[in-house]
């Protein structure tokens, strides 16, 4: 498929464009913005965004990835609680910080076992149920993401790199499934989570000099 094909694929699919669909993109470009800056509107405006991938991703047959924003509603309220916790003068409890050797294990373990629990579940889901599911990419990207937001609701650096695994997945694996807008939106996700991880770097190392 050449640049031009691409381009018509984008805008028809940019017409096509439920209202659902245009909320959500609009509510997860703004949610990012807000992880990025470090800011607790990040969680009532990724609750926006969550809600309503949960029903486009189950009506597109991407299971696997309606059970990360399904995952993705209950750790956003987890992690606004977190992010909200603060001492007695009032700073935040919770520091940006980098993961050390055990939570270094501890997110690859996180991420093998949903991504081998979800591949299964996905394998019968196709062989059974929809035929259309493609496990390995949807396993793949749920996962990251799965570890990601985990990640996330504890301020850890590293939470960065899973979301961009996340997004260099999503790209194509909403673009093959007629999502174009949201491919497009997952294209912008991944320069933001670029983006977020130098701002978060260069919080940490602010924080400890």
């Amino acid at each position: 498929m050449n640049a031009s094909e691409i381009y018509h694929q984008f805008q028809q699919g940019l017409y096509a464009t439920s209202w659902p669909e245009g909320i959500a993109v609009i509510a997860g470009i703004i949610s990012v913005w807000f992880s990025k800056k470090e800011n607790i509107l990040v969680y009532p405006t990724g609750l926006i965004n969550t809600i309503l991938y949960i029903y486009l991703s189950a009506k597109g047959a991407l299971y696997g990835e309606a059970s990360v924003n399904l995952y993705y509603t209950v750790m956003s309220l987890y992690g606004w609680f977190q992010w909200n916790r603060k001492d007695t003068a009032q700073h935040p409890l919770l520091q940006i910080s980098f993961s050390n050797k055990n939570w270094i294990v501890l997110q690859c373990g996180f991420f093998l076992f949903f991504f081998i629990l979800l591949l299964l579940i996905l394998q019968v889901l196709r062989i059974y149920f929809a035929e259309d599911v493609i496990p390995l990419a949807d396993a793949f990207a749920s996962a990251s993401a799965f570890t990601g937001m985990w990640l996330m609701t504890r301020k850890k650096v590293e939470s960065w790199y899973w979301w961009i695994l996340t997004n260099l997945i999503s790209i194509p694996l909403y673009f093959v499934k007629g999502y174009v807008v949201t491919s497009f939106y997952y294209l912008i996700l991944l320069i933001l989570a670029f983006s977020g991880l130098i701002s978060w770097k260069q919080k940490t190392s602010t924080l400890s000099s």
